[in-house]
């Protein structure tokens, strides 16, 4: 990943955070989710101080969890999606959250001393080069941040590494069906939405199948045009062929 798209990230994702600290919560201060906010408050282990609605899934709702097992969160962000592994993992798990935003880490490690749990980490760190040892993760989830990566192949290649034999993975994710408008693809607002950087689905399921991963499949696929003011704006007649979608997608090493 360049270091000027490297910062431009950190400074978004860092942004959200300076907001909702200066004001009464991530509803209700101007944090806006970036794509869509998904419904994470029937899930087991849900932590609303660790939500600000920035994933376009849930991707522990598709993947067995068990007692036991080490789980990799790529991008965890505040915990959201770890919080919630946690409570499927239990004590005798472990989880391990890779962000590269300090400012997000903080307010993770901060939920986490809240909630008293002694087997979640987080670490700083990027998804090309994980900070984690090769054969260590039972599941890994992501929720819509592998399209801020360039190089996908890379990052899927690292979640292979650091996955054991037979380990699985559930990420949910951006993708596109058709030509992206020129109006998308070069605004910097929504490359950093997990919009502007997607690619096709055919494409994203290609570079995971390549890396070696069995067992592929969509597991939801939901149309995200009316939810994202750029598509909007451009107002896509019936005939256009371009569509933005969450993919929640499963593999296995």
């Amino acid at each position: 990943m360049s270091d000027k798209l490297k910062e431009l990230i950190k400074n978004k994702y860092g942004e959200v955070i300076r907001r909702s600290d200066s004001c009464c919560s991530s509803d209700g201060c101007g944090c806006e989710p970036m794509v869509s906010r998904e419904n994470y408050t029937t899930q087991p282990g849900y932590v609303e101080d660790a939500d600000f609605g920035l994933g376009c899934g849930i991707p522990t709702r598709f993947i067995n969890i068990q007692k036991g097992d080490t789980v990799v969160d790529l991008g965890s962000g505040a915990g959201n999606d770890l919080f919630i592994a946690r409570r499927y993992t239990g004590q005798k798990g472990y989880c391990i959250g890779i962000d590269m935003t300090e400012e997000m880490l903080k307010k993770a490690e901060e939920n986490k001393k809240k909630l008293g749990y002694k087997n979640v980490e987080f670490r700083l760190g990027d998804i090309e080069t994980i900070p984690v040892d090769e054969n260590t993760a039972d599941i890994i989830i992501s929720n819509c941040v592998i399209n801020l990566v360039p190089d996908k192949s890379k990052a899927f290649q690292e979640i292979c590494r650091i996955l054991k034999p037979g380990g699985k993975f559930c990420i949910s994710d951006i993708v596109i069906e058709g030509e992206m408008p020129d109006e998308i693809r070069s605004s910097v607002e929504m490359y950093v939405g997990c919009v502007a950087g997607a690619i096709s689905k055919k494409e994203y399921l290609d570079i995971i199948k390549s890396t070696g991963f069995s067992d592929v499949e969509i597991v939801e696929l939901k149309n995200l045009n009316t939810k994202i003011p750029e598509t909007k704006s451009l107002k896509l007649n019936a005939d256009s062929n371009f569509g933005v979608f969450s993919a929640t997608i499963l593999g296995i090493k």
